[in-house]
């Protein structure tokens, strides 16, 4: 099964090498991450563990190589906001831009409907100018999956001697209904509902 073929399935923990393999160049290397060091094995398994009491966290694999991995987490934290969950996506250079993004988006969409979450949120780091560090493909990936535009900070962030930009985007899931049901948590889904969207992205 070569990249084209990727499966998705649900992090567990023990995936936090793998998976902190993937994401340490963007520590080491990029402003994609505003984190300054790569976070430890153990450290990574526990962000991992503690996501995935409440949130979908979803791994793309091949042959048994995790080629990225995306998941949801908390918009801001407060009661109001629990109809609401930020994204993060990453992965391995050498699998981008064959479809595997798009993919552990769109299977998080249908997992964050299931869960009855109205609005997803990106958190896109942006260069002022052209900047070997970081580029604005992010900005790009997320516009084309349906997100919008809603708002910049200037220079909030500072990484590599210079200062980025920090966009907020967001997508819509649905009509927002005018009294929702609690969100449920990532657990609460049924094993076999979880299963058939991850089997429907994987190809």
């Amino acid at each position: 099964m070569g990249i084209s073929g990727a499966a998705l399935r649900p992090a567990v923990p023990g995936d936090a090498a793998a998976l902190l393999e993937i994401y340490a160049p963007y520590v080491r290397e990029t402003a994609i991450t505003f984190e300054y060091q790569v976070p430890s094995p153990e450290e990574f398994r526990e962000r991992i563990r503690r996501t995935l009491e409440r949130w979908p966290y979803l791994v793309a694999e091949a042959e048994g190589r995790c080629l990225g991995y995306a998941y949801l987490g908390a918009f801001v934290g407060r009661a109001a906001y629990g109809w609401s969950a930020e994204t993060s996506i990453y992965l391995r250079r050498d699998a981008r831009r064959q479809g595997i993004g798009r993919r552990l988006y769109e299977a998080l969409e249908d997992l964050a409907r299931a869960q009855g979450i109205w609005n997803l949120n990106a958190c896109v780091d942006t260069p002022a100018a052209e900047d070997p560090y970081l580029t604005r493909n992010s900005l790009e990936f997320h516009a084309h999956m349906g997100f919008r535009l809603v708002g910049e900070f200037q220079k909030c962030g500072y990484k590599f001697g210079t200062w980025y930009n920090m966009a907020w985007m967001e997508k819509l899931l649905g009509e927002h209904p005018a009294r929702p049901d609690p969100v449920r948590l990532f657990p609460e889904l049924p094993l076999e509902q979880v299963a058939t969207i991850c089997s429907y992205y994987s190809n």
